[in-house]
């Protein structure tokens, strides 16, 4: 999960380790009110090949962290198409908020640890997020004093397993509360690249330090936002604002894996969220639309936005690109687009770049196989 928005000037908002990162030679732009660094010195396609081989440092402190009581589990199930009752201590899980059409109004991670349940969402949606929360939950608190970090690649395990040992013994989506110099950080093993690693989060008076102390070792290295956009879409991992939005469902942007049995028709907690009449006949009887990666031919990128046809000439537009760029793993363009469901699977399509129609073959996600701890 990441998400999009943009702000100008004195709006921004700093990051913690502003600092350090102009320090490590970020170039900095403005995203979802923030200032966040777009790329280091290496450059966004050496950035993003060090995370495939190694293991890369993002700062993520832009997402909203939050925690609710325990007991509000059954009013977030309210809100969600996923199985909260269900979620074990210990254990987090994928979600989106949707709304009465179907469709998609943030995704999140939620997480249940031994006292609360702790949510992370998305930075442009945040204000939006918690308003929605707390117009349906009592006891939602935003967490306003703590930095987050992800940790990702090959390499993360070693590298964080030098500072807190306890890691390696966490599975893909386990959470856990582990002490460092005094401090209590909260891990996840996820992220949004594709690849093994963890999430951090760390009170904001300690993050300088414990990044430090990760960039210390020869494997890690500063990732930017160029890199992680890229190194998602190589994964197939949908963005909010592209592949999800208000007007495009959960089982359209080919995250209905998601949704679990219990929540489904026939299951025991089946329906009883937003949307819950469309997103279950979507996934009954199909959907309208589907996503798919797209493998242009030759070199030029097939970005947002480009319509996507049936023929080279004529035909119709059957879809188009939600997102797209060059592929540093593969050496190639790679796109992700939502298609008319009734468009077969191997069909030929054509992306249409400045007035040109150029063919580009339907692939399977994700693009690169993921490195996932399991």
């Amino acid at each position: 999960m990441a998400d999009t928005g943009t702000a100008t000037g004195a709006d921004l908002t700093e990051l913690p380790l502003k600092a350090l990162h102009a320090e490590q030679g970020a170039k900095f732009v403005p995203f979802a009110g923030w200032e966040m660094p777009v790329q280091f010195a290496a450059g966004v396609m050496a950035e993003h090949l060090w995370c495939r081989e190694k293991a890369g440092l993002f700062d993520v402190s832009h997402m909203g962290q939050l925690r609710l009581p325990l007991s509000a589990d059954a009013a977030l199930e309210t809100l969600v198409p996923v199985d909260v009752l269900g979620l074990a201590q210990g254990r987090q899980r994928y979600a989106f908020f949707t709304n009465e059409a179907g469709g998609v109004l943030d995704d999140l991670m939620i997480a249940r640890r031994a006292d609360d349940l702790f949510l992370v969402v998305n930075a442009a949606c945040r204000d939006a997020d918690i308003a929605h929360l707390r117009a349906h939950i009592d006891g939602v608190e935003e967490i306003t004093d703590r930095a987050l970090l992800a940790l990702q690649g090959p390499l993360a395990e070693a590298a964080l397993a030098e500072l807190l040992p306890g890691v390696t013994g966490m599975r893909f989506m386990d959470v856990a509360v582990i002490e460092w110099q005094g401090a209590a950080l909260w891990l996840s093993r996820s992220g949004y690249t594709g690849e093994d690693g963890f999430e951090i989060s760390v009170p904001a008076d300690m993050a300088e330090a414990f990044a430090r102390a990760l960039l210390s070792d020869d494997g890690v290295a500063p990732i930017g936002l160029g890199a992680r956009d890229s190194l998602r879409l190589e994964a197939g991992l949908p963005l909010y604002g592209q592949e999800m939005t208000p007007e495009i469902s959960p089982v359209e942007a080919g995250q209905g894996w998601a949704i679990q049995k219990v929540r489904r028709a026939g299951g025991d907690r089946a329906g009883g969220f937003p949307g819950a009449e469309v997103i279950l006949d979507q996934l009954a009887n199909g959907a309208p639309r589907r996503r798919t990666g797209l493998l242009p031919e030759g070199r030029a990128p097939m970005r947002a936005g480009t319509p996507v046809f049936d023929s080279a000439h004529g035909g119709a537009q059957v879809g188009i690109v939600t997102s797209g760029g060059f592929g540093p793993s593969l050496g190639q363009p790679v796109a992700l687009a939502l298609i008319d469901a009734a468009v077969p699977a191997d069909a030929p399509l054509w992306g249409e770049v400045r007035g040109k129609r150029l063919p580009a073959a339907q692939a399977g996600l994700p693009f690169v196989t993921a490195g996932y701890k399991r």
